[in-house]
């Protein structure tokens, strides 16, 4: 887990550098130049003797953004089909990824997990060596059962809202599949959180080929929810107009409603790298600093 994060990151970076992508701050200093008024006591004397310039060392309050990652681990997240991960492997890895990215900017970042119901807690912190143990819970994350049978995503984000008393962004990564008409008390969780002065991102995981544009073979199949167990059995080819056609009605709905509420909302493919989702993390990072 750790080694694949810090490849998405290196690799982002990387490419960041080389586009016209200009004015982001992917590493965070631990100091700002002096200011007449500033305390003496917190002028850093090494970095004098060394630069012959003051400078003042910045603590956590002043520097830190807190962040929770609340990642949905439903059975449906296990979802593979033609992509190289599973929907909850690859969201795994983009938390890894991130909470790598904000640590490194001495930002305080936790964990929230759940399938029906919150099941993992890691409270944010800023410290380099709280990445392994976020890191190995989300390795965990990924090699276990699923306990719930549904997504539970609405009362999970209600509780967040109500649990996290200071303001952080609130990243969710989640396929959204919830009963249809949950929908709505879901978007108003999410004003919720709003509502409670949190910033939030919805990463909104999919496998394309098949879940967006249903891609499957043109012969009899059947198929089976993976958090239902509910059966049943057509013809691809006959519904994959309307299916697509409504999958795209939805996701428009959903952002919408979203940028009504200041919420931003990001589509993912399984199939697609990583840079789509940094990116978006930084553009939101950037507008808050």
């Amino acid at each position: 887990m750790e080694l694949r994060a810090r490849l998405i990151v290196e690799g982002f970076i990387t490419g960041l550098h080389k586009s016209p992508y200009h004015g982001f701050s992917v590493e965070f200093t631990e100091h700002r130049p002096y200011n007449p008024g500033d305390e003496l006591r917190h002028v850093d004397w090494k970095v004098y003797a060394k630069t012959d310039r003051h400078y003042v060392k910045q603590y956590e309050e002043e520097t830190n953004l807190r962040h929770y990652v609340v990642l949905d681990t439903s059975p449906s997240m296990r979802y593979k089909h033609n992509a190289p991960l599973s929907k909850l492997e690859f969201s795994a890895y983009l938390a890894s990824a991130l909470h790598l990215m904000m640590i490194r900017q001495r930002d305080a970042t936790g964990l929230i997990a759940f399938d029906e119901s919150i099941h993992t807690i890691l409270p944010p912190k800023s410290t380099t060596g709280y990445i392994r143990t976020l890191l190995s819970t989300l390795e965990r994350i990924t090699d276990m059962e699923p306990a719930g049978e549904r997504t539970g995503a609405a009362a999970v984000l209600n509780e967040v809202a109500e649990r996290i008393s200071r303001r952080s962004l609130v990243v969710v990564i989640t396929d959204l599949f919830e009963n249809i008409a949950e929908h709505e008390t879901l978007l108003n969780a999410l004003r919720h959180l709003r509502y409670r002065g949190h910033e939030v991102l919805v990463f909104h995981v999919l496998e394309s080929e098949t879940e967006r544009r249903f891609k499957f073979p043109d012969v009899p199949m059947r198929f089976v929810d993976m958090e239902t167990g509910e059966e049943m059995s057509l013809n691809p080819a006959q519904v994959r107009e309307n299916y697509e056609g409504a999958v795209r009605a939805f996701s428009e709905r959903f952002r919408l409603r979203c940028r009504e509420r200041n919420i931003d909302f990001v589509e993912l493919d399984t199939m697609k790298p990583y840079g789509t989702a940094l990116l978006a993390y930084l553009n939101k990072r950037n507008r808050l600093t």
